[in-house]
C-alpha cells in the first residue's frame, strides 16, 4: 500500500524571469549622462552622437541631452542594403 498518492510529473511548468528589454527613453526625452536608453538584445538599433554601447548591446548616454533616433543606410557583406535605426543624444 502506497503512503502518498502519485504525482504526476508535467514539464511546462517553469517560466524565466522577465529581462525587461525595450526603450527606456524617446525622443524629445532627457536624458541625464549615463542613463540607459535602450536595453536590447543584439544591435538592433545602433549608437550615434554621444551614446555609448555596453557589453550586453545596452545603449546609454555619455552626455546630459535630449534623446532623437534617426535611420541610416547600411551596406551588409552580400551586398544587400538595410536601413537601422541609431539613437543620438543632443
Amino acid at each position: 500500500m502506497a503512503s502518498k498518492k502519485a504525482g504526476g510529473s508535467a514539464k511546462n511548468l517553469r517560466d524565466s524571469n522577465p529581462k525587461y528589454l525595450g526603450t527606456k527613453l524617446y525622443a524629445g526625452e532627457t536624458a541625464q549622462s549615463g542613463s540607459i536608453i535602450i536595453r536590447q538584445r543584439g544591435t538592433v538599433i545602433l549608437a550615434g552622437n554621444n551614446v555609448g554601447m555596453g557589453k550586453d548591446h545596452t545603449l546609454f548616454a555619455l552626455k546630459p541631452g535630449i534623446v532623437s533616433f534617426s535611420s541610416k543606410r547600411m551596406k551588409h557583406l552580400d551586398s544587400t542594403i538595410k536601413i537601422k535605426k541609431v539613437v543620438n543624444v543632443n
